[in-house]
C-alpha cells in the first residue's frame, strides 16, 4: 500500500510506479551531494529506499529518499525541488509528508546532512549533532566519477 498527499494540484506519493527515475537522475547528478551519480546507482538506491516523488501532474518536481529499519533509525537523503517550483512551500510540504509516513514514527534517530537547507529541517525537529565527537563517517566525495562503481 502507497501513501499519497494531495495540496494545489501537487501530489506527493511513495508509489514507486509514479516516480519518473530518469527525471530523479538528471538533478541529483548535478547536484552537490551527488555529482555525476550514475542512473543504477540512482535505481538501486531507489529500490532500496522509501522514496517520496512530490509531482506535478505527471512531471517529477521534487523528490525525497528515506533509508531505514523502519523501528529505530532513519536517514534522510536526495530531497530536491526543481528550482522552478520553488517559493511555494513545497519543499516544507514535501518534509512534512515525509515526517507523517505512518513506518516513520516513532524512531529514537533520523538523521541528515545538509550543506545549506538547515532552515528547512529545523521546524521538523532537526539540529546539529549534540554530540558531534561520537559521529563518524567514512566520506568518499567525487567517487561516482570513478566509472568502475557498479
Amino acid at each position: 500500500m502507497f501513501n499519497e498527499w494531495k495540496m494545489d494540484g501537487y501530489l506527493v506519493t511513495t508509489d514507486p510506479a509514479r516516480l519518473d527515475v530518469g527525471a530523479i537522475h538528471d538533478y541529483l547528478r548535478r547536484s552537490y551531494w551527488a555529482e555525476e551519480i550514475p542512473r543504477e546507482i540512482v535505481e538501486r538506491s531507489m529500490h532500496h529506499s522509501l522514496c517520496f516523488g512530490l509531482l506535478a501532474g505527471t512531471a517529477q518536481i521534487g523528490f525525497a529518499r528515506v533509508i531505514s529499519d523502519y523501528a529505530t533509525y532513519a536517514y534522510l537523503a536526495d530531497v530536491y525541488v526543481l528550482e522552478s517550483h520553488r517559493g511555494r512551500g513545497l519543499a516544507k510540504w514535501l518534509m512534512q509528508c515525509v515526517m507523517a509516513h505512518p513506518q516513520l514514527q516513532g524512531l529514537r534517530r533520523f538523521a541528515l546532512m545538509t550543506r545549506d537547507a538547515h532552515e528547512l529541517y529545523r521546524p521538523f525537529g532537526f539540529a546539529e549533532p549534540g554530540q558531534p565527537q561520537n559521529y563518524m563517517e567514512i566520506n568518499r566525495r567525487g567517487i561516482y566519477r570513478n566509472t568502475e562503481i557498479k
